[in-house]
């Protein structure tokens, strides 16, 4: 091994939104900032986010928008640098941007913008930003006083008093998402909430879903739940199974072997609604008043497996009651998600009781930091997971 070529203030490993939100806030405070790539390119999963427009935060960021072990652990960061901060900064930009539903803020152009932009802010602090930079080893050098961290790459070894870990999760391999982080953290004896997909699409065949023929293609405003949990968006029916967003959330409460519900006309009461036609209609079929609340495709597969071919009229209550309810109440027992390949973000790893809050520093390793996915904090879709990357980058950028 030679020499280090070169000493910094602190090193990031990592520069996805996390790291460079935290190399730009430490670079601006004056600290030499070193900050590493694998990719040949920073920002990859910022780049391909939102469909390219970047959903970059929520106007309605909240602590329990967020899953952890400790539901409270997100407070501190989200509190110090919160969504409006980060508004500010894209306005300061002239990045045009609008909400679409339920607070979700998207670039009005290219998630481009957005990268350039922390990018700019980089060059501010004087970042000196590295990609294609492959770390091999993470150490710390022997010294009893002021303990140094190690970072051996292909190319070269750095050195700094201060090693931030932004490297992500699991999800989205392609991008080069890979266990990096729990691997060091390993090496420094930190506990490790098991990982898993999040986000994601569930799988589920025709059997799974109680019916003889496929429903791939069909969207429609739902409700799903898990337990005590519940989300209203729409549902998307695949060749898989589910998806869409109100799947994807449910999808990160979830667990392996349990079933989920799902509510196909929230708020509308279907055996109550479908004796009233009975009385109203009679001479309809139920294929006319059923594809009023649901596309005609799923209206026929329920009809075909609940009712008989008749009449409104002709149908005995207690056959509407048996479709009103299922509609209301779909049971479906998912055989499993769609995986690390499709999951937008990582549910679980670094525990959040070995890490300060305030500053996202490792307590028993002082200079070590852990920030972003990597952490056991996963929000629900629609920029919450930005805010995180954002408000956890911007408080070790702080602490470094």
């Amino acid at each position: 091994m030679s020499e280090p070529t070169e000493n910094y203030d602190v090193i990031i490993i990592g520069a996805g939104a996390a790291g460079l939100m935290c190399a730009l806030t430490a670079g601006q405070r004056g600290r030499r900032v070193l900050l590493l790539e694998h990719n040949s390119a920073p920002g990859e999963k910022i780049r391909i986010s939102g469909g390219g427009r970047c959903n970059f935060t929520n106007l309605d960021v909240r602590p329990d928008c967020f899953l952890s072990g400790n539901p409270h652990f997100a407070k501190s960061a989200l509190s110090q640098y919160d969504q409006h901060d980060f508004i500010a900064m894209v306005e300061r930009h002239g990045i045009a941007y609008h909400e679409k539903t339920l607070g979700q803020l998207f670039c009005d152009g290219s998630s481009r913008e957005v990268i350039d932009m922390l990018l700019e802010e980089c060059k501010k602090g004087r970042v000196d930003l590295k990609c294609a930079q492959h770390v091999t080893t993470v150490s710390q050098d022997s010294g009893d006083d002021n303990k140094e961290y190690l970072v051996e790459t292909e190319k070269a070894i750095f050195k700094a008093p201060a090693l931030v870990l932004a490297t992500g999760g699991r999800s989205i391999p392609k991008m080069g998402a890979s266990g990096f982080t729990y691997d060091i953290a390993r090496q420094f004896d930190l506990n490790i909430i098991q990982p898993r997909p999040a986000l994601v699409p569930l799988i589920a065949d025709a059997q799974a879903l109680g019916l003889d023929v496929s429903l791939s293609g069909i969207s429609q405003p739902a409700r799903a739940s898990f337990e005590r949990t519940h989300f209203d968006e729409n549902i998307l029916f695949t060749h898989k199974g589910l998806s869409g967003p109100a799947i994807l959330q449910i999808s990160s409460y979830w667990q392996d072997g349990e079933p989920i519900f799902l509510d196909l006309t929230p708020g509308t009461n279907m055996a109550e609604t479908l004796r009233a036609a009975k009385i109203k209609h009679g001479k309809q079929r139920p294929k006319s008043v059923l594809s009023v609340y649901l596309p005609q495709r799923l209206a026929e597969a329920l009809i075909d497996k609940f009712l008989p071919s008749e009449q409104m009229a002709n149908i005995p209550d207690s056959k509407l009651d048996l479709l009103g309810n299922h509609i209301n109440n779909w049971r479906i027992k998912p055989a499993s998600s769609e995986g690390w390949v499709k999951a937008e973000v990582t549910s679980g790893g670094i525990d959040t009781a070995e890490l300060s809050s305030k500053t996202m520093e490792v307590r028993n390793h002082p200079g070590l930091y852990i920030i972003g996915e990597a952490v056991d904090v996963t929000g629900w879709l629609g920029g919450y997971n930005f805010q995180w990357a954002w408000s956890s980058g911007w408080c070790a950028g702080q602490a470094v």
